[in-house]
């Protein structure tokens, strides 16, 4: 399998695609090719083409074209051969790219530099470290660095693309740094974990790295036009390493292999043969189906109709009874007797009387002297009012009458009126008792502290005012 990516500077690399692949056809550089019609609107366009190598190992290569964006159009190449991919092989991008170094399509789609020249690494510390970041993060190309010990004449300055085995060709991108950057390239590489020797050569891991630990430095290379033997076998090696598929890969190999259009006619035989023959297994795997449905309803049948059999013979079992129905009549008995027992009040017994009696509560007892009056005036019952006990108590003169007229006792006894203290339980109600005209009989018995008869009468006291 052979992967490889760049970008073509330009909107004619359909135009140059088609031109390259008519001509190598003629020249039986390729056996066949055609260029696939757009289908899913994405203004992408698929070239196939095959060629043999080896004498008979058949290679097919798929050439996918993007969309133009910024003046210039990406491709993607995939190539599968019949037997184990030797880096001798002439390289798959040679078949569909022109070989001549003004037509620009072997720029790299990580850096934008070329695939088959020298690219000198800039002069500004941020640029070069730049320039290498993108470099060391790419996955589709190889990226080597080389190192300078002195400024080279002329044969020096043979890019290392031309030295290369043909399969790898296209696949190298090569950077230059000049004798005085060597401390400023290791200060870039530092994050890829490599260092470059003072007039050598490193590659730089990739993404993604292929796993293990290897080492792809290269001690000296010798810039004096000499083939740098030690390098092309550092570089043939790193390619030969099992890595992950870059991204976007994945998708271009399913493409070839499961969409491939390009068939000879001993292909597209064997590729309808193939087709009946995976008929004739669905046909076949759907007879067998029915045939074993016909054989498991016909025996489902019978067994139906030996159980209808048996069970016309038997005789009628009894009907279970139903034991919702025993339910529903315990609770109708219990609803029966719930009400058989229960009677109605009597409507002749009184209903208890569950009023609390008003009781009175014990009346404070008060003067109830009156003024001696005239005895020869009528006796009449005089009603006695009953003052408030809230009111306060008055000192009242007592009116000394005359000495002449008879005096009459009228106090009247003092009676315990106090009753029994109700229940707390009951409701508190108005106990005050109204005033009642009770009349009070007279008496003979002179009030004490009233003067006799015939007795020295004391001289009045002032009265206050």
């Amino acid at each position: 399998m052979w992967l490889a990516r760049g970008r073509h500077v330009g909107t004619a690399a359909r135009d140059v695609l088609g031109h390259t692949l008519r001509q190598h056809k003629d020249a039986g550089v390729v056996d066949d090719f055609q260029e696939l019609p757009e289908a899913d609107g994405a203004g992408r366009r698929v070239f196939e083409a095959r060629w043999r190598v080896a004498g008979e190992v058949t290679v097919r290569a798929r050439l996918t074209l993007a969309r133009p964006s910024a003046g210039s159009q990406e491709w993607t190449l995939v190539a599968e051969a019949e037997a184990h991919w030797d880096p001798a092989w002439p390289s798959p991008a040679g078949k569909f790219w022109p070989d001549d170094p003004d037509v620009t399509w072997d720029r790299d789609t990580a850096t934008g530099l070329r695939l088959r020249g020298i690219n000198f690494l800039p002069d500004e510390d941020k640029a070069v470290r730049r320039r290498l970041r993108d470099a060391g993060r790419a996955g589709w190309n190889i990226h080597v660095v080389v190192h300078e010990a002195m400024t080279p004449d002329h044969r020096g300055r043979v890019p290392l693309a031309r030295q290369l085995p043909p399969g790898l060709s296209h696949r190298v991108v090569e950077h230059r740094a000049a004798p005085q950057q060597f401390r400023l390239v290791n200060w870039a590489l530092e994050e890829f974990g490599v260092q470059v020797p003072r007039g050598g050569a490193v590659i730089l891991p990739g993404r993604p790295a292929a796993p293990g630990d290897h080492d792809f430095t290269v001690r000296t290379v010798f810039l004096d036009g000499s083939v740098p033997t030690e390098l092309i076998a550092a570089v043939t090696r790193f390619a030969a390493l099992e890595r992950p598929l870059p991204d976007g890969a994945e998708e271009a190999l399913a493409a070839l292999r499961e969409d491939w259009r390009l068939l000879t006619v001993q292909e597209e035989l064997a590729r309808q043969r193939q087709l009946v023959a995976m008929y004739a297994e669905a046909l076949e795997a759907m007879t067998k189906s029915r045939d074993l449905y016909r054989e498991a309803a016909e025996r489902a049948n019978e067994a139906l109709a030996a159980y209808r059999e048996a069970a016309g013979a038997l005789p009628p079992a009894p009907r279970p009874a139903s034991p919702l129905r025993a339910l529903t009549r315990k609770l109708e008995r219990l609803r029966g007797g719930s009400g058989a027992t229960r009677r109605a009040p009597d409507p002749a017994v009184p209903a208890p009387d569950t009023a609390v009696p008003v009781t009175d509560m014990p009346v404070p007892a008060t003067d109830t002297s009156v003024p001696a009056t005239d005895a020869s005036a009528p006796v009449t019952d005089t009603p006695v009012e009953v003052p408030d006990a809230s009111a306060p108590v008055t000192d009242t003169p007592v009116e000394v009458p005359d000495a002449s007229a008879p005096v009459t006792d009228t106090s009247a006894p003092v009676t315990d009126t106090s009753v029994p203290v109700p229940d707390a339980s009951a409701p508190v109600t108005d106990t005050s008792a109204p005033a009642t005209d009770t009349p009070l009989p007279a008496t003979d018995t002179p009030a004490p502290g009233a003067e006799r008869p015939g007795a020295p009468r004391p001289s009045p006291r002032p009265r206050e005012e």
